[in-house]
């Protein structure tokens, strides 16, 4: 219910995004928030991904809240459970866990005209009526597995990576990994020590990037608890170092020279075997996937428990792998590293705004909204890492808390007008979207099949852009980029 001229609010979803928003809302004296999360804990994708080796590949005093900086962060790149703690820490300092209700899923929600307020329908059959809805369920937390024939015959044990079974023994197995994406690159190293023989299907080559990590000393902790700056001099070098290498996307080509150069000699040093290294060289350019980061990917496929194979599967078998050559590789486990439903937004829920219209429907092209967080028809809703918000560089927690501040002014606005409805303007809508086409269409993200492109080819995911750029243009919110009404 509204609380004086303090509307209420729903988010979905607590990982980063969710519970930066609760924050940011808290500290600026609103109250009436519901986080509602549909696993048992907080964390988004830290909480899911638990296979061996999961870490961030942004320097983690980068990929961290501003407002809430650590300077005992482990490594430089840090681990699943220190990135894990550091959010939980974060939730409970900022006095919003009492706002999140575990277990609870979200299947549909649907705005009222009359009323101009979100009816909230939950897996558990039970409705919540509130003014404002924001969705921040992110981009990754819908694994996928791969359109291969006979993937429900495998007899051995089969997971996805996000899904990893703890209880599956690899040590001495034959172990099939099949992707080489950024969960790939970290898990592959852990385990082939233990295995008997691994063999990864490579359908595309990474472009992998030397990681510039270290383990931070105690002298390092003191410095950056004890020295004021000392921290943030880290965090400003990184993120630095991101905006420039963001400007070859689009401005400076020569930059992505650069990086490209730096990772052809990384597989060449690591690499001695002129027929290996053919098949980890992309013939894509760089950028048009997201760089990886890694010093132990490219040893560890050198090692003679490892076969890098590149023919195209056909068909999964109760045994193996069977391959476009007739080779069947016989395996006791099979790993899918093959990324998550990126383009699939807020998917699977049913969202329907002005008279009934479905967001699906509004999105049958492709995902759009302005600056990835308002759609035309849904009033009262707000996205966070929501559609072209996500980084082919750069912290997507610093994209986040410019989304949280433009966010809470739109339910500060709310909050000046009871009874009103917030939607933004179609035809601002649409210019910001050709716009942003326009710009992407310069980009390297449209010269190969990523996660960043739907099934048409529209890109969905990405920001065109530097970091700064986006934080700039949501600085202030513009109320004449929106209608404001009075609900029937």
């Amino acid at each position: 219910m509204t609380t004086g001229n303090r509307p209420s609010v729903l988010i979905i979803g607590a990982g980063f995004g969710g519970i930066g928003m609760a924050i940011e809302l808290r500290r600026n004296g609103f109250q009436d928030i519901t986080i509602l999360e549909r696993a048992a804990d907080l964390g988004g994708v830290w909480r899911e991904n638990t296979y061996p080796g999961a870490a961030c590949d942004v320097p983690s005093p980068l990929y961290s809240f501003s407002f809430e900086p650590k300077p005992d962060w482990p490594q430089r790149y840090s681990g699943r459970d220190a990135i894990h703690a550091y959010l939980r820490g974060v939730a409970e300092r900022n006095g919003v866990l009492d706002a999140i209700e575990f277990g609870v899923e979200v299947t549909d929600a649907e705005f009222d005209d009359a009323a101009g307020r979100w009816t909230i329908r939950t897996a558990d059959g039970a409705a919540r009526t509130v003014d404002v809805l924001i969705s921040a369920v992110g981009q990754l937390s819908r694994p996928a597995l791969p359109n291969i024939p006979g993937i429900d015959t495998f007899a051995g044990a089969a997971f996805h990576s996000a899904e990893w079974d703890h209880g599956v023994e690899l040590t001495g197995k034959r172990v099939a990994c099949i992707g080489t994406g950024a969960s790939a690159i970290q898990y592959i190293p852990e385990i082939q020590p233990k295995v008997a023989q691994l063999t990864l299907f490579q359908r595309t080559p990474a472009w992998v990037i030397p990681k510039f990590d270290t383990d931070y000393s105690p002298i390092q902790h003191r410095l950056f608890a004890r020295v004021p700056g000392a921290l943030l001099v880290e965090r400003f070098g990184w993120w630095s170092i991101a905006e420039f290498i963001s400007l070859g996307l689009v401005e400076f080509p020569a930059i992505t020279g650069l990086v490209s150069t730096l990772a052809g000699r990384h597989l060449r040093k690591q690499v001695a075997d002129p027929e290996l290294r053919a098949k980890l060289t992309p013939d894509y350019p760089i950028g048009c996937k997201r760089g990886l980061f890694s010093n132990d990917y490219y040893p560890a496929l050198t090692q003679p428990n490892v076969h890098v194979e590149t023919t195209a599967i056909t068909e999964v078998l109760p045994k193996g792998v069977r391959t476009a050559d007739g080779t069947v590789h016989e395996v006791d486990v099979i790993i899918y590293g093959t990324g998550f439903k990126g383009t699939e937004f807020l998917w699977p829920m049913r969202i329907y705004g002005r008279a009934g219209r479905k967001l699906s429907d509004a999105w049958a092209d492709g995902a759009h909204a302005y600056y990835g967080i308002s759609v035309p028809d849904f009033p009262n809703l707000f996205l966070v890492y929501g559609p072209n918000t996500n980084l082919g560089v750069g912290s997507i927690i610093y994209m986040i808390e410019s989304q949280t501040s433009y966010i809470r002014q739109a339910v500060e606005l709310l909050g000046r007008r009871p009874g009103h409805c917030l939607e933004v303007r179609a035809d601002q809508e649409q210019r910001h979207n050709t716009a942003l086409q326009e710009r992407l269409a310069r980009t390297p993200w449209n010269f190969c099949s990523s996660w960043y492109r739907n099934a048409a080819g529209r890109i969905t995911n990405n920001w065109p852009g530097s970091q700064l750029s986006y934080r700039r243009r949501l600085r202030k919110l513009d109320p004449a980029d929106y209608t404001l009404s009075r609900a029937a």
